[in-house]
């Protein structure tokens, strides 16, 4: 019965949560490409999930993109979800055509009920610093300024 309920809640919100979803995974790829050169968003824009984003930041390194993230309390992912844990690259990636090096600088941002705007915007605010001093080391990105 508990179960039969659940569904039932869950059919009738999942069109709204869906929308709310999409608009914050929205704003998180505007807001960083407005803010960030050389970020690509990963795959189809139109028929994907609503909830999730892949993005490649060129010339730096996803891990060190989490660790950074994670100091700052955001939790996200490397890659895509079918390598998640993995140093690799992502085969998905570059099964798309995406270069290794480019592959190695995505990250996932996956989204739930409970995310907010001002979620989002801490992510936005505190992205573009992390980005910048992590290509503030890379020997790649001063010679593609």
């Amino acid at each position: 019965m508990g179960l039969g309920r659940a569904c039932e809640v869950s059919a009738r919100d999942m069109e709204k949560e869906a929308g709310h979803l999409r608009g914050l995974r929205d704003r998180i790829e505007e807001g960083l490409k407005k803010r960030i050169g050389h970020v690509y968003v990963n795959g189809d824009t139109e028929s994907r999930l609503p909830n999730t984003s892949n993005m490649s930041f060129e010339f730096v390194e996803g891990e060190s993109l989490l660790l950074n993230l994670d100091m700052k309390g955001v939790a996200a992912s490397s890659g895509s979800a079918c390598t998640s844990g993995s140093l690799e690259p992502s085969h998905v990636l570059l099964a798309m055509g995406m270069s290794h090096e480019l592959s190695h600088g995505s990250v996932r941002f996956s989204l739930g009920r409970n995310n907010t705007v001002e979620d989002i915007d801490f992510l936005l605010d505190n992205m573009p610093g992390i980005v910048e001093r992590m290509r503030g080391m890379s020997p790649l990105y001063a010679g593609a300024k």
